[in-house]
């Protein structure tokens, strides 16, 4: 599983030449920060690079296709930061209940790292990607009822989350090239103890309706 440093390479690059330059890899660029003036508005591509010692600093930032994998397997517990996400529970149109494992290929905009590393910091992931990905899946599935999502409408859904997430993360920074379904699970026993939850008062029913409902809404409106 691709962990942030896989978005953020490495703290600082080596320094060469006594620290008066400094390597960039293929695949990767550049952001300075200076003692003086904090992070500055250029960026460094491929190739070699001058600096001034002690006054500035190089970040490597990842500029490749990055996998972002929703997945059973993944564990935030141990770190927040990683590229991933773990399943999220999402609720149908018809009040059902699904598991949705995806993935998301993101990029990062070039021209505006320094703007993302000024703005955000290193916790992109916790504090944009995860709560977006997660609102706007779940934003999605409450349009589409679990019948059609499990056959027709999967490529039209894909279609949809990932509308969504370019319009909430590219303002971000954050590319999106493309949204794929891995697995939409019914949840079944969840939706069986639901059920029992709703009462037998019609007007206690009525309101737990209303309340699914609004939940339901909520979660459309996030971020």
């Amino acid at each position: 599983m691709a962990s942030i440093d896989n978005l953020l390479v490495s703290l600082f690059v080596d320094e060469v030449v006594g620290g008066f330059l400094v390597t960039i890899p293929p695949g990767h660029v550049g952001c300075i920060y200076s003692v003086f003036r904090g992070v500055l508005k250029n960026v460094w591509y491929p190739g070699m690079h001058f600096k001034i010692p002690i006054i500035h600093r190089v970040k490597l930032f990842n500029a490749q296709l990055i996998e972002y994998t929703i997945a059973k397997d993944v564990d935030l517990k141990e770190n927040k930061e990683i590229m991933g996400d773990e399943i999220i529970n999402a609720v149908t149109a018809d009040n059902r209940f699904m598991a949705v494992e995806a993935t998301v290929l993101i990029k990062l905009d070039t021209e505006r790292l320094p703007e993302i590393w000024q703005n955000i910091g290193e916790n992109f992931v916790s504090k944009v990607v995860r709560p977006v990905t997660r609102s706007r899946i779940r934003k999605v599935l409450t349009n589409h009822t679990m019948s059609n999502a499990l056959s027709i409408e999967r490529s039209a859904i894909e279609e949809e989350i990932k509308a969504e997430l370019k319009e909430s993360l590219e303002p971000h920074g954050l590319n999106i090239d493309n949204f794929y379904l891995s697995s939409l699970t019914p949840i079944e026993n969840t939706a069986i103890e639901e059920e029992r939850m709703v009462p037998s008062d019609p007007e206690q029913g009525q309101r737990t309706a209303e309340e699914i409902k609004t939940q339901r809404n909520l979660s459309g409106n996030l971020m």
